[in-house]
C-alpha cells in the first residue's frame, strides 16, 4: 500500500491501553483521510455527549502527508463539539502530522478519561500513556519545551483544562486546532499533550508521475494572483484580506452592527509588516509560508483574530491585538469565539472592552473566574444568560467569522448550511464573490448560489480529507491534486471521483447533527442581518437580506441535497448504504 499506512492507535485513557489495528482498505479509498476517515470512526459514536469518557477525539492525516506534495503536512482532528453539539473536525498544519505519518500511523483515537492528567507519547513501535501531573496548570509554551525532547507536541492549555467551549489544542509550531471547543474535550479526558516522533518513509506509487503533478501545482501556484500576486497572502499573510474587505464594506464591525471601521489600516498587512517586522513562516515544507511572525519570533494573528479583536471590538489598537492573540494562544483558546463572545457581551452592557480589559478578561475566561465563569461558554450561552439572545453572531452557536455575509451572499448561505455551525471554511464562497476580479456583479444576488454552495462543499470536504490547505485552491484545483493522490497511491483519483467522496463525507455529517436534533430552525442567521443594514460609502450600499430570497435559495439547496423542506433526510436508513 502507498499513501496510506493502513493503521490506527487506538488509545483508551481509562484502563491504560494502546493497541494498534488495521485499517480496512475499503474505508481508506472511500473516505481518504482526514476529516473523511475521522468522521467514518465517528458513526458508532456520534450520539455520544462530547464530554462523554468515551467519545473519541481522533487525529488522522491523509495518504499525501509524508510526501511533498504541497501543503500536505496537515491533519484533521475529529469529534463532537462541545460548544456546537455537531459533528466537528478542524485541520491544523505543521510537523505534527508529518510525524504521525512516519510513525506508521494513519489516525489515532483516544477514548476514556484519566483519573490523573497524563500525555500519551507516540513512536515507531509503541504509545505510552506518562504521568502530567507537573504540567496541568502550565500553559502551551512551559508545556511544549518540557516535551519537546519526545518529538512534535501538541497541547492544551489552561482554558482546555477547564472546560472553556472553545478551547483550542495548540500545537508546538504555533498552528492551532482551532474552532469548536475540541481542548475543552482534550481536557474532560485529563489528557494534557500529545507526543510523536517516527522514522518511517511514505513511499509513491508513481515517482516520475508524482513529480510532473507536483510541477504543475507550483506552476499554479506561481501563477495565482491571491497567493503569491497582487493580493498576496504569500506576503503579508491573511491580514492582506484586510484592506480588501474594508473596499468590499464587509468587515463585520462593533458586533456587526456595521460592515466598515474606518481604523482598519492600523492593521493591514502592511502595517503588520511595518510595525512588528512581521517575518514569513509556515507550516512544515509549505511553500506559500502565509503564516507569519514578529521579529522575536512571536506568531502574529491571522485576519480573523485582527478583526475581531480589532474591528468588532471597536479597538484600532495594533499591539494589543497581538497582545490578545498571543494570549489565546497560550492559554488555549480561539481567537474568532473568544473575541465575538467579548464583543456581544460589549453590546449587552453598553460598551465593548478597552484593551486592557480584553487581556484581564482572556484570563478570566481560561481559569473560568469572576465574569469569565459566564464567558466561557461563548456568545450564545451569555446572551441569552443576560436576556439578550438576539446579540448572539453565531450559527449553531459557532461565532461568525470575518465576513460580514450582507456583503455576500454566498457566504450568508453557505454560514447556515455548514454541518459544523457558523464558518467561513466549509465553502468560502469569498473566493467567488470577492476575490476575483473583475469583482462579480453577483455578490449581492442569492440566484444560483444553492448549487454554488453545495459544489463547493463536497470539493473542500474532499480537501480536508486529502488533508490539503484550502489556501492551495486558490491556485490548483482538484485535477490536479487528483493527480497527485494518484501518483502517490496508485489508485484512480478524478475530479469527479473526490468530489463523489466529498459529498459522501458531508452528508454523513448532516446525518450525525439530524439524528442529534439538528434541523431547519439550526440554519438560521441572526436576525441583525434580515432587519439591519450594513455600512454605505464610495459608491456600495449594503442593504440587509432579503429573507424571502434567503428562505427561497435555502429550499433550493436542500432540494439539490435531496433533504426534506425541513432539512432532514428522507431515508432513515442513510448510513447502510455507505462503504
Amino acid at each position: 500500500m502507498h499513501g496510506w499506512t493502513g493503521k490506527i492507535l487506538h488509545v483508551n485513557l481509562t484502563d491504560g491501553s494502546c493497541r494498534r489495528e488495521e485499517i480496512p482498505t475499503e474505508l481508506l479509498h472511500a473516505y481518504l483521510g482526514g476529516r473523511g476517515l475521522g468522521v467514518r470512526l465517528m458513526r458508532d459514536f456520534f450520539r455520544l455527549d462530547p464530554f462523554d469518557p468515551e467519545i473519541p477525539l481522533i487525529f488522522a492525516v491523509g495518504p499525501l502527508c509524508g510526501t511533498t506534495s504541497p501543503t500536505s503536512a496537515r491533519l484533521a482532528c475529529v469529534t463532537r463539539s462541545p460548544l456546537t453539539g455537531t459533528i466537528y473536525d478542524c485541520s491544523a498544519g505543521g510537523r505534527f502530522a508529518w510525524r504521525i505519518k512516519a510513525a506508521g500511523l494513519d489516525a489515532i483515537s483516544i477514548t476514556g478519561k484519566s483519573a490523573q492528567p497524563v500525555f500519551l507519547a507516540i513512536d515507531d513501535t509503541r504509545a505510552e500513556i506518562l504521568p502530567a501531573g507537573a504540567l496541568w496548570g502550565k500553559g502551551i509554551k512551559e508545556t511544549v519545551a518540557s516535551l519537546k525532547e519526545r518529538g512534535s507536541v501538541t497541547a492544551i492549555g489552561p482554558a482546555g483544562e477547564n472546560g472553556v467551549l472553545f478551547a483550542n489544542i495548540m500545537m508546538g509550531e504555533g498552528n492551532s486546532i482551532g474552532r469548536g471547543g475540541l481542548g475543552a474535550v482534550m481536557g474532560a479526558k485529563g489528557l494534557k499533550a500529545i507526543t510523536v516522533q517516527g522514522s518511517g518513509v511514505t513511499g509513491v506509487a508513481d515517482r516520475e508521475r508524482f513529480d510532473a503533478a507536483r510541477a504543475d501545482v507550483m506552476r499554479l501556484f506561481r501563477a495565482s494572483p491571491v497567493i503569491f500576486g497582487e493580493l498576496g497572502i504569500a506576503e503579508y499573510g491573511t491580514p492582506a484580506l484586510v484592506d480588501l474587505m474594508a473596499q468590499r464594506r464587509m468587515a463585520p464591525t462593533e458586533n456587526f452592527r456595521s460592515t466598515f471601521f474606518a481604523e482598519s489600516g492600523n492593521y493591514s498587512g502592511p502595517s503588520i509588516r511595518r510595525e512588528c517586522g512581521a517575518r514569513k513562516e509556515g507550516c512544515y515544507g509549505c511553500p506559500i509560508q502565509c503564516k507569519k511572525s514578529s521579529d522575536k519570533g512571536e506568531p502574529l494573528p491571522e485576519y480573523e483574530t485582527v478583526n475581531h479583536f480589532g474591528a468588532l471590538n471597536g479597538n484600532s489598537d495594533l499591539h494589543a491585538i497581538v497582545r490578545a492573540n498571543t494570549l489565546c494562544n497560550e492559554l488555549g483558546m480561539d481567537t474568532i469565539s473568544a473575541a465575538a463572545t467579548l464583543s456581544a457581551f460589549g453590546e449587552a452592557r453598553g460598551r465593548f472592552p478597552d484593551p486592557a480589559e480584553v487581556a484581564s478578561l482572556l484570563w478570566e475566561i481560561a481559569s473560568r473566574r469572576g465574569e469569565g465563569e459566564l464567558l466561557a461558554l461563548g456568545s450564545r450561552r451569555v446572551a441569552q444568560e443576560l436576556g439578550k439572545p438576539e446579540l448572539s453572531m453565531s450559527v449553531k452557536s459557532l461565532e461568525l467569522p470575518a465576513y460580514d455575509p450582507r456583503g455576500a451572499y454566498g457566504m450568508a448561505l453557505a454560514y447556515v448550511t455548514s454541518n459544523r455551525g457558523g464558518c467561513h471554511l466549509r465553502a468560502y464562497p469569498i473566493s467567488h464573490e470577492i476575490l476575483r476580479k473583475p469583482v462579480p456583479t453577483d455578490r449581492f444576488s442569492f440566484s444560483g448560489k444553492a448549487r454554488i454552495i453545495k459544489i463547493a462543499e463536497d470539493v473542500n470536504a474532499a480537501v480536508d480529507s486529502l488533508v490539503a490547505c484550502k489556501f492551495a485552491f486558490f491556485g490548483a484545483t482538484l485535477e490536479e491534486y487528483g493527480e497527485l493522490l494518484s501518483a502517490v497511491t496508485g489508485v484512480e483519483y478524478g475530479p469527479e471521483s473526490l468530489k463523489a467522496i466529498g459529498e459522501r463525507i458531508y452528508l454523513t455529517e448532516r446525518f450525525y447533527n439530524c439524528e442529534n436534533g439538528f434541523d431547519r430552525a439550526d440554519d438560521a442567521l441572526p436576525e441583525r442581518f434580515f432587519s439591519e443594514a450594513g455600512s454605505a460609502g464610495e459608491g456600495i450600499d449594503v442593504p440587509p437580506l432579503d429573507r424571502v430570497r434567503f428562505e427561497e435559495e435555502l429550499q433550493k439547496y436542500y432540494r439539490i441535497r435531496g433533504l426534506t423542506t425541513d432539512g432532514t433526510f428522507t431515508d432513515p436508513s442513510f448510513l447502510e448504504v455507505l462503504p
